[in-house]
C-alpha cells in the first residue's frame, strides 16, 4: 500500500529537520495528540529508510533517505523536483530548477495556512483521501524534508527551501526595480550620446570652411550688359527694356514676358514680383508661373511695392498732387490716398507689409530753410478703420535728416535708412520706435534680411590693416558681427543665414555669426551668386554661363 501522511491540524509544523544536505539525514516527527496511530499497513511498501511497521508519529521512527524519487500515490504522483516541476494538478508545470515558478511568480505552489485541513478528532481516521493542496518540499539527493507552510524560495545550489510570501515578494520587487533602473540608465546614456553627437556635428558644421566646389549643372547663356538681375522665388528674375524672364537654378528661362520698359523698376516678395516703367504708366504682376495681370496707371509712376500675396502699392505723381494707391494682384483697386506736395512733401520711398495691410512712407519736406523728413504709417485693417478716414495710425518728423529707403524687415518690423543712421520701428498695429543705430563713419553699403541689418564702412582705425569693416545688428540695435576684410566687392546678397559678397572673379560667403564659410577666386567674372533651396548649393552667374555649384572641402 502506498505511503501516506496523516492529515493534521491547520498550521501543523515539523521539527528536528537539518540542512546538512547529506543523504540519510533524519528528522523526527513530533507526535500530535490529534493524530491517529496508524497500523503497520499504513507504511507497507515505504521507501528505504522508513521504519516499516512503526506507527506514524512514533518518536523513535526514522524517516531518512529514500524518498528523493518522489511520492508515488495519487496525491503526489510524479511530484519531483528534478527541473521539470510538479506534474500533478496542484503543481503542474511549476518547476524550480532555473526556470522559476511556472504560474505567474508563484504558480500554484504556495503553502498558506489554508492549505492544511481542519482538525481531525483524536482517535479518528480520516476516510477520504488527503487534499491535493498539501505541500511537501524535497531536497534533491539528500533524502531530507525541510519545510514550513508558506511559499517557496530558492536557496543555494539545488536546495529548495520554504520561506515567507513577503520575502519572495520583496525579492521580486527588487528584481523588477533593478530591471527598471537598468532601462532608465540605458535611456539616459543613449540620450547623452545623441546630445554629444549633435553638439559635435553642430560645432563641426559651424567651424568648417569650404575650399572648393563641384559643378552640378552648367548652362551657357548670353548676359546682356544692361540687364538687371534680382532674386525671385528662390531663383533669378531678369529685367531688360525688352521684357522680363524667370531664370531657374540651372540657368534656363522658365518663361519670358515681352514688354516695352524704358526704365524698369521691380519689387519682389516671396513668389510675386511687380514690375513697372518708372516715369511711365504700365505695371505688370508676375508669379513663378508667369504673368498674372497688367494695368495702366492714370499718372506717372514714381515707385512700386508688392506684398507676398501679389497685392501692390504704387506711388503716382501729378503736377500738384501725389497718390498712393493699392491694388490686388488682378488689378482691382483696394484703396487710394491723395497727398499734396505743399502739405505732405515729396515721396521718397514706400514699403508694404507682407500681408498687404500696412504701409510705411517717407516724404521729404522743406520748411523755410530747414529740411525735414516725415515718416507716415498707415493701417488698412480694422485698427486703421477706427483711427481716421485716411487710415493714418502714426508718424515721425526728422530734422536735417534724409530717409531715402524704408522697408518692412518682417510683417511687424520696419526699418528707415537715413543719411545719419538706421531707425527701427515695431508695427504690429501702430508704429513704435524700438532701436536706433548711429553711423560712426561714412557708410559704403547697407544690406538687410528678415533677421538682421548690416552696414559696410571704411574703418576709422588704420591699424586694422583692412579696407572694409562689416557690422551686423539685430532688430534691437545690438551688434552681432564685427568683421573686417580686404576683398574688393561690388554686390551683396543678404540671405537669412549668410551674407554673400562678389566682386570681379572673387566671392566670399560669411555666416551671420561672422565666420567665413567659403572664399574663392573663379576663372571668370561673377555677376551674381545666390543660394538655392539645397544646403551648400549656389547659382553663380558668370559673363557667359550660369552654374549650379555644390561646396566641397577641396576642389573636385
Amino acid at each position: 500500500m502506498a505511503n501516506r501522511r496523516r492529515p493534521g491540524n491547520r498550521g501543523t509544523t515539523y521539527s528536528g529537520g537539518t540542512d546538512s544536505g547529506n543523504p540519510g539525514d533524519v528528522f523526527r516527527v513530533t507526535p500530535r495528540d490529534d493524530w491517529d496511530e496508524g497500523t503497520d499497513e499504513d507504511y507497507t511498501g515505504a521507501p528505504a529508510g522508513y521504519d516499516a511497521g512503526r506507527p506514524y508519529g512514533d518518536p523513535d521512527a526514522d524517516y531518512g533517505a529514500g524518498y528523493g524519487a518522489g511520492y508515488e500515490d495519487a496525491d503526489y504522483e510524479g511530484a519531483y523536483f528534478d527541473g521539470a516541476g510538479y506534474e500533478n494538478a496542484d503543481y503542474e508545470g511549476a518547476g524550480y530548477e532555473g526556470a522559476g515558478y511556472g504560474n505567474d511568480d508563484y504558480g500554484t505552489a504556495s503553502l498558506g495556512e489554508d492549505d492544511f485541513e481542519d482538525e481531525v478528532p483524536a482517535g479518528k481516521r480520516r476516510k477520504e483521501r488527503p487534499s491535493k493542496k498539501r505541500r511537501s518540499v524535497f531536497q534533491k539527493n539528500t533524502g531530507k524534508n525541510t519545510g514550513t507552510r508558506n511559499s517557496f524560495r530558492r536557496k543555494s545550489g539545488n536546495v529548495i527551501n520554504v520561506g515567507g510570501d513577503s520575502e519572495l515578494r520583496k525579492e521580486n520587487l527588487a528584481r523588477r526595480e533593478k530591471k527598471r533602473t537598468s532601462k532608465v540608465r540605458l535611456i539616459v546614456l543613449l540620450a547623452i550620446l545623441l546630445i554629444v553627437i549633435g553638439v559635435v556635428w553642430y560645432v563641426y558644421r559651424e567651424i568648417r570652411e569650404f575650399r572648393g566646389y563641384k559643378v552640378l549643372h552648367s548652362q551657357d547663356m548670353v548676359l546682356e550688359v544692361n540687364a538687371e538681375y534680382t532674386e525671385f522665388g528662390g531663383n533669378l528674375l531678369k529685367l531688360t527694356q525688352e521684357g522680363v524672364s524667370y531664370i531657374n537654378e540651372n540657368g534656363d528661362a522658365v518663361w519670358t514676358a515681352g514688354a516695352n520698359i524704358k526704365v524698369p523698376i521691380c519689387s519682389t516678395c516671396g513668389n510675386y514680383a511687380a514690375v513697372a516703367d518708372k516715369g511711365g504708366n504700365s505695371v505688370w504682376i508676375f508669379n513663378t508661373e508667369g504673368q498674372v495681370s497688367d494695368l495702366v496707371m492714370p499718372y506717372k509712376i514714381l515707385d512700386i511695392a508688392v506684398a507676398s500675396q501679389g497685392a501692390f502699392t504704387v506711388v503716382l505723381e501729378s503736377d500738384t498732387t501725389n497718390y498712393v494707391n493699392m491694388y490686388d494682384k488682378n488689378g482691382k483697386a483696394v484703396y487710394e490716398m491723395q497727398t499734396s506736395i505743399d502739405k505732405s512733401g515729396y515721396p521718397l520711398d514706400i514699403a508694404i507689409s507682407e500681408d498687404g495691410q500696412k504701409l510705411f512712407t517717407s516724404y521729404f519736406f522743406m520748411e523755410g530753410v530747414k529740411n525735414k523728413n516725415n515718416l507716415a504709417a498707415y493701417n488698412f485693417g480694422e485698427v486703421g478703420q477706427n483711427a481716421n478716414a485716411d487710415r493714418l495710425v502714426g508718424g515721425f518728423s526728422l530734422e536735417d535728416e534724409l530717409v531715402a529707403k524704408v522697408v518692412f524687415l518682417t510683417n511687424d518690423t520696419v526699418a528707415a535708412f537715413s543719411d545719419k543712421g538706421i531707425l527701427i520701428y515695431g508695427m504690429k498695429e501702430k508704429p513704435a520706435k524700438q532701436a536706433e543705430i548711429k553711423y560712426e563713419t561714412e557708410i559704403r553699403s547697407i544690406f538687410y534680411s528678415s533677421s538682421y541689418i548690416g552696414t559696410i564702412e571704411h574703418p576709422k582705425d588704420a591699424s586694422m590693416n583692412s579696407d572694409y569693416l562689416m557690422r551686423v545688428y539685430d532688430f534691437h540695435g545690438n551688434e552681432i558681427i564685427h568683421f573686417s576684410f580686404n576683398m574688393a566687392y561690388e554686390n551683396i546678397h543678404a540671405g537669412k543665414d549668410e551674407i554673400i559678397l562678389t566682386g570681379g572673379t572673387q566671392c566670399m560667403v560669411i555666416t551671420k555669426k561672422g565666420r567665413v564659410k567659403f572664399r574663392y577666386s573663379f576663372d571668370s567674372a561673377v555677376r551674381s551668386m545666390i543660394p538655392t533651396s539645397s544646403a551648400n548649393e549656389y547659382v553663380v552667374t558668370f559673363e557667359g554661363k550660369t552654374e549650379r555649384i555644390g561646396l566641397r572641402m577641396e576642389d573636385e
